[in-house]
C-alpha cells in the first residue's frame, strides 16, 4: 500500500492526510516525511498534506453538525468516552482547543464536537488550519535534521 500511494505523488498524499484527518484511524506522518527526499517539494507536501487534512476534518465538521441525519453519520461512529473528552476539552479551552486537532486519538473528535457545537466555519479553519500547518511545518523541520531533503 505504501509504494501504491507513494505511486500517486501529491494526488496519494491528499487522499492519505484526508483519510487520516477524517474518523478513519491512519497516519499520514510516513508520507509526508517520505516526500522530500524522494524530489517532492517540501513546501507543496506541507502545502497539500495541510488541505487533505482540513478537508478530512471538514468532513468531521459536517458530520458533527448535520447528526446521524447526515449520510456518513450513520456509518461513522465516535466512541461515547472520547465525544465525552473532547467535550470537556472543549469546556476548557474553547476555540483554541481545534489548534489541537492534529493531535491522535482527540484530534478528529475534535472537529466532530466542533461542528455539533455549530462553531462558527471561520473559525473552526483558522484554528484548524493553523494547528495543522504549524505540525506538518514541525515535522518535515524535525525530519530533516536526520534526512537530507532540502
Amino acid at each position: 500500500m505504501l509504494d501504491f500511494i507513494f505511486s500517486l505523488g501529491y494526488f496519494g498524499l491528499f487522499l492519505i492526510s484526508f483519510l487520516s484527518a477524517s474518523l478513519i484511524p491512519l497516519a499520514s506522518e510516513v508520507f509526508v516525511v517520505g516526500m522530500p527526499p524522494l524530489g517532492y517539494s517540501p513546501w507543496w507536501v506541507v502545502v497539500v498534506a495541510t488541505a487533505g487534512s482540513y478537508c478530512g476534518s471538514l468532513l468531521n465538521y459536517t458530520i458533527g453538525k448535520k447528526g446521524t441525519d447526515f449520510v456518513l453519520g450513520k456509518y461513522v461512529k465516535i466512541d461515547p468516552k472520547t465525544w465525552t473528552r473532547a467535550e470537556k476539552f472543549y469546556e476548557r479551552w474553547g476555540p483554541v482547543a481545534l489548534f489541537f486537532s492534529w493531535v491522535p486519538f482527540i484530534g478528529d473528535p475534535l472537529t466532530a464536537v466542533a461542528g455539533a457545537l455549530h462553531m462558527n466555519l471561520g473559525v473552526f479553519s483558522f484554528w484548524v488550519l493553523f494547528g495543522k500547518t504549524l505540525r506538518y511545518l514541525v515535522l518535515l523541520g524535525i525530519a530533516s535534521r536526520f534526512i537530507d531533503m532540502f
